[in-house]
């Protein structure tokens, strides 16, 4: 089965479009600089605005200017819009045959924000939540870009997510639950995740220098990227032969230090696109330029290929680090370095680290027929994905199709069952994670013991607004108490995988690990995903769980629209076997 990619879209600080893009790709031109349009008290950080205003933005949709529209839609949409208009495959009249997965964590939070303290006087402004979780923006940029009837999936795996999504999107088209997939990723800069990055310490206060050795850190960016992808023995651009999804199982923000998540992952995609070490003449390395995450991606490349190095570079000192859409403006920046057969240089590297591998300092004529790209996301989520200019190996599945059963199953609703995790875990540990956490991992642990598994071979979470207690906590703080004296706590567990993250690092699971967030239907998708890795062989057990807790901003809005309130609490736990 030949996955195709036909059509792409993009929007960042390089450029509003492909074209644009592609000319400061190949001149080098960083499009990171002071802020134009986040409004922080912190002007001394350098960002990767797209430089556009939403006023503008909606004016090139032909949105009413009144229209509340959070900007990770309006950016999603121009980038999807992109991709449709680009594809050499027009869009079936079945919508139900279509799909869009975009993978984002923001959300509209940069709405929320804004109107914050407007919210929470409960003055009729409730509307301005419309687009608040990311599963709504995604329906938004749906409805906005035609796509009325096709399926919508949101995959948030904080950095990694569009990487994941675009995955996500290429084993629908394998497996036949769609013909046509637009997949890829949107984030805007909010207030929220510069502070939230900010209270971590590894923001730079200049370009960031990915494997420099005077590297400091990251600079945020924005945007969103969208590729159409479709069974095809004759792609426009290239093929998604080959994909892997692991998780490092070490810590909520940083990487450990043999990078053990990033070189399985490489490796599983290797092994799906049946090529070796030496088939790889470039990796787009993640690349954040962090101290720690260079030198922990160094290590997984040196494991991976040893003594068969690609050229190595990151593109994050040209657009800033998009977070959830990194993983698909990065694959559409590797499409236009095969077609033009050029590997990208980083910027800034001026002075090598002997702990990194060696990176690109010039762009470099070479001949891409294949090529890895990484996307790592907090918590270890950890993806890589091979790109390649010609189909991959016809596949010959040798299991056959495994049945699925429920083996134990878990529900807790009631806050006052919480005090019974101390059978799992050590109040003193116990007492650092919020409610909502602290109800997932007593109904994780429940039923794995009861299904004698000590360690599944996946996770995955579904869960409609993630873990609002605590970015409810961190958004007051900020909003009221201004943008100086935020501490790194709320916001480590701020994340819609910070879930199946923390189960998974309790457990030392590194296997596939992934979130959906689609509103009702988030375990509807989780399902279906567990499901399929266990028909297909991939995995034998698979631990789903739905976590959701109620707030009081939340319920409001959920009211005013005639939605139920959401619980105070609910964890939902199952573990799935083989038959």
């Amino acid at each position: 089965m030949n996955i195709g990619i036909n059509g792409i879209g993009i929007v960042s600080a390089i450029g509003n479009d492909a074209a644009q893009v592609h000319r400061s790709l190949v001149e080098r031109r960083s499009g990171i600089g002071s802020m134009q349009y986040l409004r922080s008290v912190h002007k001394d950080l350098p960002v990767g605005e797209v430089k556009l205003s939403d006023n503008q933005l909606k004016d090139m949709l032909g949105i009413p200017q009144d229209t509340v529209v959070c900007r990770t839609v309006l950016l999603g949409t121009l980038a999807i819009r992109q991709a449709l208009a680009d594809a050499s495959v027009p869009v079936p009249q079945d919508a139900g045959r279509v799909c869009l997965v975009c993978g984002t964590t923001v959300g509209g939070m940069d709405v929320t924000e804004s109107h914050y303290e407007e919210l929470m006087s409960g003055d009729g402004s409730l509307h301005l939540m419309k687009t608040h979780d990311c599963g709504a923006c995604s329906e938004q940029m749906a409805e906005l870009a035609g796509l009325d009837g096709a399926q919508v999936c949101t995959v948030s795996t904080a950095c990694s997510s569009a990487l994941n999504a675009i995955s996500l999107g290429a084993r629908m088209l394998e497996n036949g639950e769609a013909d046509y997939v637009i997949a890829g990723g949107s984030e805007a800069l909010s207030q929220f995740h510069l502070n939230g990055f900010n209270t971590l310490m590894i923001l730079d206060h200049e370009r960031c220098r990915p494997f420099d050795a005077t590297r400091a850190g990251l600079n945020l960016g924005e945007g969103a990227a969208f590729l159409v992808m479709t069974r095809s023995d004759s792609a426009r651009y290239a093929y998604v032969t080959g994909w892997g999804n692991r998780c490092d199982a070490y810590h909520q923000t940083a990487t450990s230090d043999d990078g053990l998540g990033a070189r399985l992952c490489m490796q599983d995609a290797l092994d799906m696109a049946g090529l070796k070490p030496s088939d790889i003449p470039y990796v787009n390395a993640h690349a954040t330029g962090t101290p720690n995450n260079d030198k922990s991606e160094s290590q997984a490349i040196y494991g991976v290929f040893a003594d068969a190095m690609p050229l190595v570079s990151g593109t994050k000192s040209l657009t800033g680090h998009t977070t959830s859409a990194s993983g698909a403006i990065e694959a559409v920046l590797c499409l236009m370095a095969m077609k033009d057969g050029l590997a990208p240089a980083a910027m800034g590297v001026d002075t090598r680290d002997e702990a990194c591998v060696p990176v690109l300092a010039e762009n470099t004529d070479v001949e891409l027929r294949h090529v890895l790209c990484n996307s790592f996301g907090f918590g270890g989520n950890d993806s890589a994905m091979v790109l390649s200019a010609e189909p991959g190996p016809k596949k010959v599945t040798s299991v056959p199709e495994q049945g699925v059963r429920v083996v134990a199953e878990s529900i807790v609703s009631d806050v006052a069952e919480l005090s019974q995790l101390r059978e799992f875990v050590p109040p003193m540990e116990s007492r650092r994670m919020g409610r909502l956490l602290k109800a997932a991992m007593l109904t994780s642990m429940r039923v794995l013991k009861e299904g004698d598994t000590e360690c599944p071979d996946a996770i995955i979470t579904a869960t409609a607004y993630g873990m609002m207690e605590t970015s409810m906590k961190f958004l007051d703080d900020m909003c009221r108490g201004g943008e100086q004296l935020l501490g790194p706590t709320l916001f480590m567990q701020s994340t819609h995988n910070t879930i199946g993250s923390s189960v998974a690092i309790r457990l030392g699971c590194h296997g596939y690990n992934t979130t959906y967030t689609q509103g009702a239907r988030s375990m509807e998708w989780a399902l279906r995903d567990a499901r399929d890795l266990i028909r297909t062989g991939k995995a034998r057990t698979v631990l789903v769980g739905c976590h959701d807790e109620g707030v009081d901003l939340v319920n409001r809005y959920r009211a005013s629209v005639g939605l139920p309130p959401m619980p105070e609490i609910y964890s939902h736990s199952i573990l799935l076997k083989a038959e």
